[in-house]
Formats: structure tokens, C-alpha cells, sequence
């Protein structure tokens, strides 16, 4: 074989270029794995708002990679092209989660190695992937965080209301803080001591406190 040899290539040469029993083989792994993968994330999903689609992408997504590499290891030709291709698509899906991140990429992943052959790579990497973020993403921290919304209606009552916050939790810390006329605004992180929240409504009835907001905190802090 010649190196022009290398890139001849026929329409008919091409259709057994990958037997049948692969392509099956492939795509049913990449079909289970993905569906491995979706398993995970919904489990381990802690945004706002859950999107359904975006799991099924995970499936459709390891199945996809799965068949073009099939199709770029089985011809040389076609390899080229497809990096020709894939080079001037344009994804304009925004990432509302770093998470969606990982698992994006760990669906590519899988669809390549199981392309490649190494399924063994592909399954025993996929359970150990799946088992650190079961794990990490579902730890529950020992004191979740919580942030308090004050608006009071002057530096007094500001004072007071702050002080009795730390009086009745385990930690206090200002993240904000809005003056106008007569009013002040306050963010404030706290941590519970234990899950009564009735020292708010105490909170409320103070004087001057125009009102006491307690809401629940679950994106980044430092612990």
C-alpha cells in the first residue's frame, strides 16, 4: 500500500469499514453508560431548577461521540474532514452549573474510549466517576448556611437587630449592607445553632425592625 493509497476511498469500500456487531456493541455500551451518567447527574443535580433535557443530552451526547469516532477511525478521509467540520460549529448554550461541566465532558469521554475499543477504561472509569460525585456533590455539611434579609429603620435598631442575630446563632457575618432615608438594608450569612427558627420572629418584633427575611443559602462559601 502506497501512501495515495491511504486516501482513496469509495462509497461502497466504506459501508464495511465497521462490521455491524461493532456499531451495535458501541452504541448499546454508549446507550448504558450514558444512561449511567444521567442517573448521576439527576441524583447529584443541587441548582435551582432541574432540566430533564439536559440529561437526555448526556445520553444523546455519549451515543453521538460513540458513532463519529467509529466513523473517523474507520477512514482516514473521513477523519480529515470531520475535524474540518467540527471546527466551525458554534455552541451558544449557556452553563448554569460548573457541574454541567464535568459531566458534558465525561459523556465525550466515554463516547471516544468506547470508540476506540477500550471498554473496560470506559465501564470501571465510569463507576469510579460516578461514585466520587455520588459522594462529594451529596455531603452534607454539618451546618448549612443561611442568609438573613433585615431592613431596619436606622443605625439603632440596625445595631440591635445584628446583636441579637449573634446572640441566637453560631456565626454572624455582613455580606451587604443598603442606607436611604430613614432605612437600612442588611445581608448577613448565619449559621444555625439548630433547626429553630423561631428567634426570627423575635427578631421581627424588635423595635425598629421593619422586617426579617431568613432564606436558604446553598451556593459558594468558604467554610
Amino acid at each position: 500500500m502506497t501512501f495515495q493509497d491511504i486516501f482513496k476511498s469509495s462509497f461502497l469500500e466504506n459501508v464495511t469499514g465497521v462490521s455491524l456487531l461493532d456499531m451495535s456493541l458501541a452504541l448499546l455500551l454508549a446507550f448504558g453508560l450514558g444512561l449511567f451518567i444521567f442517573l448521576v447527574y439527576k441524583k447529584t443535580f443541587t441548582g435551582v431548577m432541574y432540566s430533564s433535557s439536559f440529561g437526555v443530552t448526556l445520553v444523546a451526547l455519549t451515543m453521538i461521540t460513540t458513532m463519529v469516532i467509529l466513523a473517523v477511525t474507520s477512514n482516514v478521509v473521513l477523519s480529515l474532514g470531520m475535524v474540518g467540520a467540527l471546527s466551525i460549529v458554534r455552541f451558544r448554550a449557556a452553563i448554569k452549573e460548573p457541574l454541567d461541566i464535568a459531566f458534558l465532558f465525561w459523556s465525550i469521554a466515554v463516547g471516544i474510549v468506547l470508540a476506540a475499543g477500550l471498554i473496560p477504561l470506559a465501564v470501571f472509569g465510569s463507576v469510579i466517576i460516578g461514585v466520587m460525585l455520588l459522594v462529594f456533590v451529596n455531603r452534607k455539611s454539618r451546618c448549612d448556611p443561611y442568609i438573613a434579609v433585615l431592613q431596619c429603620d436606622g443605625p439603632e435598631s440596625e445595631a440591635q437587630a445584628v446583636g441579637f442575630l449573634r446572640q441566637n446563632t453560631r456565626r454572624c457575618v455582613v455580606k451587604s449592607k443598603t442606607v436611604q432615608k430613614d432605612a437600612v438594608e442588611v445581608n448577613l450569612e448565619i449559621r444555625l445553632k439548630s433547626e429553630d427558627t423561631g428567634f426570627v420572629n423575635a427578631l421581627a418584633d424588635l423595635s425598629g425592625v421593619r422586617s426579617a427575611v431568613l432564606v436558604s443559602y446553598n451556593g459558594d462559601y468558604m467554610g
